[in-house]
């Protein structure tokens, strides 16, 4: 899928962004001009099967989606833990999803600290009871995340986050996927924290 770029630093285009949970993905998408994230839909997580991740790869071609940013939940002091390591696992899932049906589409991991938190304040701040935040938290902190990335890339005129890479096809030397830095390289350990 062939995509306009920002002299070669980003996509233009309509952008995703995704909040992995346990049980459900939150779905956000942008306007092609990349100004505002809106919440678009849930779907429910299925880690035996990973359908969620077909039906999010089939959504990146109905929709044609240039870029996706994948909400990488750090504690507070940085660190990747559990979650952390489940949402990694998420975005490699989604771009050898990608990669086998042909398309090259980025999927970055972004830092989205607090960004559930924030959409359970929003959502509060918007009159809606907490009962009726499950049905659509995990859209509006996907669109914190998505907002976060297309505001970063237009900030500092450079891509967002960690581009996650697909494994090898099958037939090819196999290694482990890697994490690479906006750049195209793989970030190290003293820089990996100012990457997202």
């Amino acid at each position: 899928m062939a995509s306009e770029t920002n002299s070669g630093v980003y996509p233009q285009g309509i952008k995703l962004g995704v909040d992995v949970g346990t049980v459900r993905v939150g779905l956000a998408v942008c306007d092609p001009d990349g100004i505002l994230a809106t919440p678009l839909k849930t779907l429910g997580r299925n880690p035996k099967k990973n359908s969620d991740v077909r039906a999010l790869a089939k959504l990146v071609l109905e929709l044609g989606v240039v870029q996706v940013f994948v909400g990488l939940p750090r504690t507070m002091k940085g660190e990747e833990r559990a979650s952390a390591q489940m949402a990694g696992e998420y975005a490699r899932l989604l771009a050898a999803e990608l990669a086998a049906k042909g398309v090259d589409v980025p999927v970055n991991l972004v830092d989205e600290r607090l960004s559930t938190v924030s959409a359970h304040r929003n959502l509060r701040e918007a009159g809606m009871s907490s009962k009726n935040h499950r049905k659509v938290v995990d859209q509006v902190a996907a669109a914190g995340i998505l907002q976060q990335a297309i505001d970063m890339q237009k900030a500092r005129g450079t891509d967002a986050g960690r581009r996650v890479q697909a494994p090898a096809p099958s037939g090819m030397p196999s290694s482990a996927p890697t994490l690479q830095d906006a750049s195209g390289s793989e970030p190290d350990s003293s820089t990996r924290g100012l990457q997202l």
